[in-house]
């Protein structure tokens, strides 16, 4: 199970306690892109990069390879589809995991693309 970076920031939210069940009980993973989108964010507070930090060393964040850009290049000529989200698709393609994201809209479209949104 390939986790979405939106499903990463519920993951430390106190009204999401579920999706934390839900993530230890599925082996996971992210996208080396979710880290970027997570960690990068500038306003985040101390306890939150603490906790993302820790969740990063916890987990397989699978790197941007040739096949993954390949497979990002291909999604985005066929739809509109922000950087991101190419890649974290093109990384679940490539590595055969489902999606795990709020955001199925964005994702459905994709042939071969396994999507589930955990909060559901």
């Amino acid at each position: 199970m390939l986790l979405d970076s939106n499903i990463i920031i519920y993951s430390f939210l106190p009204e999401f306690h579920g999706l934390r069940s839900f993530i230890s009980s599925h082996e996971c993973c992210c996208s080396v892109i979710s880290c970027v989108e997570t960690l990068g964010y500038h306003k985040l507070s101390e306890d939150e990069k603490y906790y993302l930090q820790r969740f990063f060393n916890t987990i397989t964040v699978l790197p941007v390879t040739q096949p993954v850009v390949s497979t990002a290049v291909f999604v985005r000529q066929q739809r509109r589809m922000s950087l991101g989200d190419a890649l974290v698709a093109a990384t679940a393609l490539e590595h055969r995991q489902t999606l795990a994201t709020r955001n199925l809209k964005d994702f459905d479209w994709l042939e071969g693309l396994k999507i589930v949104d955990p909060l559901a």
